[in-house]
Formats: C-alpha cells, structure tokens, sequence
C-alpha cells in the first residue's frame, strides 16, 4: 500500500509533548510504541540544558515509554557541537547544570573560572548567583562571545512555572549589551544538530511538538514539515493568537496524540 506522506525521521518535543513534568501526555506511550512497531526513525529533541541524555531516558521510562539515551538530543548537546566547532582548543565559561557541563567537556572543552574566556555558555541554573552573573558580564565585556542553550523564559512544572534559560539570559543581555546566538528552539541550530545526527535532510523530517513559538518555529527555520499538538503550551484556545503572533503555520495540526498516533499509522512509514 503506498503511502501519501513518507518521512525517514521524526524530531519530537518533549516537555507538553510527551509529558508535563512527572506525569505522562495520554497517548504518548502508545505513540512511541507504533513508531517502533513500524520502525520509523526518531529523536527526542528537547530545550532542556539540564539534564544528560541518559537521564531524559531515564524519565521517560520511569513514565513507561520506551527511550535510550542516544535517542535523546538535547540543546545542551547542540551548544557543544556548536562551541567546538567554533574553538576546539578553547576556554569556556560556562552557566548551567550537569547536561551542559557534561557536554562540554565531552567534546574536550576546557572550562575556566578566572581566567578569560573565548565563548560564555549560559544555560538553566537553579544555582544562579549574582556572582556568576558578575562573570558572565566580567567575560563578554573582555571579549567572550555569548552562547545561550535556549531562550525559554518559563519552564513548566508540576506546580506552575519557574524561571527558564532565558530569564537568566535576559540579566546577563541587559548588563552587556550583547544578544546571544541561540542553539535552541526556535532557533534552526537545534534541529540541524539533529538532522545531522539522524542523517538526514530537512525536507525528510517531521517536527513534531506543542508550541508554535518553538517547536513548530524551528521546524520552519530549519526547513522541515511540522505538526503541532495541542497538548501544551498551544491550545485550540489561543492559536489562533500564536499564529498571528509567528505569522507561521504547521503542516498538520492535532488535537491529540492519539489523534497523530492514527494519522501516523494512516499516512507515515515504510513504503509497502
């Protein structure tokens, strides 16, 4: 039977995608499950700078989908690849948890307290001090270029939100003057990362993710189709305002997983 779309890899959201925190989106588990039934390539593609891949893993089977480390890709590990293309032999100071600092020195990257810095990383810290604050600025104003994991400015929890990457980043853009290159969503930087690790063209790939303002914007600027979800930060609610608000449009939008879960089984997969 000869399908009507065919991708070679799907790059999903996770957090309003595929889970709110600790808890399970209804029908993910189901999701991943008929995308290895069919053997359609795929990778968590996340924001999130906090965590190692093996540790997203980890929560997601604990949530019982099935994840291996490897098939989680995360803004943490872009911001890496991209820092050690840019200076492979050079001094970073970096602002940010176990997955960026993991990362980084993962691709052999020296990370410098007091001494001056090529490239500042600044990514989630809920240890952030005005300390650290102080040699950010202290870094950028002597010549550091400003390397930002994501510009999130809220993340969500199980009892509300929090401040994300991008409140952070925000203090350290106000004190210098100077805009950061993003790595994350809704930058394309992201996505080509994971493009390139699944092989890939943009044109062969399906975004897959709840917030026009990140997923389904970098889907665009990456090149690749989109189908948003509104099980998160989208919602059929206030589209129609994100929508305006990004002037962009997904390829194909979904009330549910379970709804993209059929649409999937109808439309997406090896030829047969």
């Amino acid at each position: 039977m000869e399908r009507r779309v065919y991708m070679k890899g799907l790059l999903i959201d996770l957090d309003g995608t595929i889970y709110h925190g600790k808890s399970i989106i209804s029908g993910a588990d189901l999701l991943i499950q008929e995308l290895r039934r069919q053997g359609i390539p795929y990778l968590y593609v996340t924001n999130n700078a906090s965590r190692t891949p093996a540790s997203v893993a980890e929560h997601l089977r604990s949530l019982g989908i099935e994840a291996d480390a490897h098939e989680v890709c995360t803004s943490a590990l872009a911001s890496a690849e991209y820092i050690a293309s840019e200076i492979s032999d050079g001094k970073v100071y970096c602002i940010g948890e176990a997955g960026l600092r993991e990362a980084l020195a993962d691709k052999g990257l020296l990370l410098v307290e007091d001494e001056q810095a090529d490239i500042v990383v600044q990514g989630i810290d809920r240890s952030f001090t005005y300390d650290k604050l102080a040699g950010a600025v202290s870094q950028i104003l002597g010549g550091a270029r400003f390397v930002m994991t994501n510009p999130d400015l809220l993340l969500p929890t199980d009892s509300g939100f929090i401040p994300g990457a991008g409140s952070i980043g925000a203090s350290i853009q106000a004190a210098t003057s100077v805009q950061p290159i993003i790595i994350g969503k809704p930058s394309g930087i992201l996505m080509d990362y994971a493009l390139d690790r699944m092989g890939i063209q943009a044109d062969e790939a399906l975004v897959i993710g709840d917030n026009m303002r990140t997923d389904i914007a970098a889907g665009v600027a990456a090149g690749c189709r989109t189908a948003l979800v509104l099980t998160g930060v989208t919602t059929r609610e206030n589209m129609d305002t994100h929508l305006k608000e990004t002037g962009l449009q997904a390829d194909w939008i979904f009330d549910s997983l379970a709804d993209l879960r059929i649409w999937i089984e109808q439309n997406i997969g090896k030829e047969r």
